[in-house]
């Protein structure tokens, strides 16, 4: 049997709000040294998106959005702000669901999701009109946070761009990666044999996803000021892969 992993899930307090253009990486690296630990290969760092999208200044001002005619009659479906709606429907490629207080889209880079991942709690004083969206690339944001602290400490640890996802069939939200770089999103376990020596058909793990929730059990999802984590003690074997390939195919749409 191989053995059991210690796995610890340490919270990178004191980055404070992160303006429009921050060095992410300087802040993680200054974050990660003041929790008294220095980068180790094989840590992972899990960082919100929220702070990635700030930092890479995707925000919008709903005062800037003429809403059209279709997100005009969908704000009267869903009851929703038609400037938010007009924004939600530009970062989309189809409308999945829209009823009373829900819109949900399949966005951009496919993620299905509330609202585009289109943002208004917790991203600073300002102009309360602002909203905030997904960055434009999360892997290659992932990447290049990888790269700049590799450039700072020495070390390239794995880094996870995390966000908040409803599910369809159960309450409340969990962390999902929509941004990898340095480990296996997915890992396929097809052709693997169990215990018994039966085939695994279907076995593929949301490693990434797993990260992530994991991470948000200390990020929180309030206003605990908590948006990156560090995780120390996984051990993975697979190659790299990014979070796109976590996004099931349109043609493997099970629900449509």
């Amino acid at each position: 049997m191989p053995e059991p992993l210690a796995i610890e899930i340490i919270p990178l307090t004191g980055i404070g709000e992160v303006p429009v253009g921050a060095d992410l990486p300087t802040l993680l690296a200054t974050a990660i040294a003041t929790s008294g630990r220095a980068l180790a290969d094989g840590d992972i760092v899990v960082v919100t998106q929220k702070i990635v999208s700030k930092a890479e200044g995707r925000f919008v001002s709903l005062d800037e959005i003429q809403p059209g005619a279709e997100a005009i009659a969908l704000a009267e479906t869903t009851r929703k702000d038609s400037r938010l709606v007009e924004l939600v429907l530009r970062e989309s490629s189809a409308v999945v669901r829209a009823v009373p207080n829900v819109l949900v889209t399949r966005h951009r880079l496919g993620l299905v999701m509330a609202n585009a991942g289109i943002d208004r709690s917790n991203i600073g004083p300002g102009n309360t009109e602002r909203v905030l969206l997904l960055p434009i690339d999360p892997d290659c944001s992932a990447a290049g946070i990888a790269d700049g602290l590799h450039d700072r400490t020495g070390v390239r640890p794995a880094v996870v761009i995390s966000d908040s996802f409803g599910r369809p069939w159960r309450h409340g939200v969990v962390g999902v990666a929509i941004g990898v770089a340095g480990l296996p999103a997915l890992i396929d376990r097809r052709g693997d044999q169990d215990r018994d020596g039966r085939t695994l058909e279907v076995t593929q793990i949301a490693l990434a996803d797993m990260l992530a929730t994991a991470a948000a059990l200390v990020s929180g999802e309030g206003a605990e000021g908590i948006p990156a984590v560090l995780i120390r003690g996984y051990r993975w074997t697979p190659a790299a892969c990014p979070a796109s390939a976590l996004v099931r195919p349109l043609e493997e749409d099970l629900f449509r």
